[in-house]
């Protein structure tokens, strides 16, 4: 089937019944580029010129990142890309901040927008079915539909929707070994299975329904607009999602009506870190968190200080510090996903 980008929503949020002052946009298209290269320099200086920033991946396949700003900023930047050929369909998301989540602009060009690593997917004409917010809970309720969260572990370990598989990826690129191994398993009951399949934005999903149907299995849906969409329409008196949803910025991860969370990043690891582990003796902002203390030496956890030093001294100056973070473990540096994926 034709998969076609869900329709732009713009939804604020409020604060005390005060709209939040920095919009922020998460946005995707799959679509040919015949010379994606070609795009970044006019994508960087617009961003420039509107005070945005973010992270845009650009590739072949097309675009995918999640950008903040002002309205008019940002209305701009979307305004740029959706003229893009084959972008007037650009799947936008869109929440509110107090503040914005990114320290830079960062174009990059990539092989795909969101790594996979399985040549001849085609996300865009070969996804599978959309299932819209509110007919998602019916679906996972089946008991003869089998759900799979398409993200990876340290995503999933906040939060997921009840009854769904985790197939304890550190990346997107572990997904395909990780489905090949249960493929059979799938087949065995009997008859073709119904899968489903949700990620943060959608992003995933398109590529992962696409490899999916290209190993031969045709019933396989996932969720329109992803997590997010359901979180930000599904009431939370009638949701099925269970704890948080890990997002790829500052905000670390956001709750029913896109509200945020209550987990903060390690900037030794970028691990999220939840309430209960800020808490632990082993959390030192900027420094270690459970998930790395045991992992960093003396050495290292002293250069963490250093730059959370820095970090805060550069804050109190009103200055952003753009001191590098270690690399997530399967990260590539980019905006999300696999650290690979604008908004996943």
């Amino acid at each position: 089937m034709t998969s076609t980008a869900p329709a732009p929503s713009t939804t604020p949020d409020t604060a005390a019944g005060t709209a939040l002052p920095v919009r922020i946009a998460a946005l995707y298209c799959f679509t040919p580029f015949a010379d994606h290269l070609a795009l970044r320099a006019p994508l960087e200086r617009v961003c420039a010129e509107q005070g945005v920033r973010g992270t845009l991946l650009i590739a072949a396949e097309g675009i995918n990142g999640t950008i903040a700003g002002s309205d008019a900023g940002i209305g701009h930047v979307l305004a740029h890309i959706r003229a893009l050929p084959g972008c007037a369909g650009l799947d936008v998301k869109e929440t509110r901040a107090a503040s914005v989540p990114f320290h830079r602009m960062k174009v990059r060009p990539k092989r795909e927008i969101v790594t996979m690593g399985v040549p001849n997917i085609d996300a865009r004409h070969d996804a599978g079915h959309y299932v819209e917010a509110a007919q998602w809970n019916d679906l996972i309720s089946d008991p003869d539909t089998i759900v799979i969260d398409t993200r990876n572990d340290y995503e999933v370990a906040i939060g997921t929707f009840a009854g769904a598989i985790n197939p304890a990826t550190r990346s997107f690129r572990e997904f395909p070994a990780w489905f090949r191994a249960r493929r059979a398993e799938m087949m065995a009951r009997g008859r073709a299975p119904r899968i489903a399949m949700f990620c943060t934005g959608g992003i995933r999903c398109e590529k992962a329904t696409a490899f999916v149907r290209a190993e031969g299995i045709d019933d396989v849906f996932h969720l329109r607009g992803g997590i997010l969409k359901y979180l930000e329409t599904v009431p939370e008196a009638h949701s099925m999602w269970e704890g948080e949803c890990f997002v790829f910025d500052q905000r670390v991860s956001v709750t029913h009506d896109l509200r945020p969370g209550t987990h903060v990043p390690c900037h030794a690891c970028r691990m999220p870190v939840s309430l209960a582990d800020q808490a632990s003796a082993l959390y030192v902002p900027g420094v270690s968190c459970p998930a790395c203390h045991d992992a960093r030496d003396d050495i290292q956890r002293a250069r963490y200080a250093e730059r959370e030093r820095q970090a805060r001294m550069a804050h109190a100056r009103g200055e952003n510090h753009l001191g590098a973070m270690p690399a997530r473990r399967g990260a590539t540096g980019a905006a999300g996903g696999d650290r690979d994926d604008g908004h996943g």
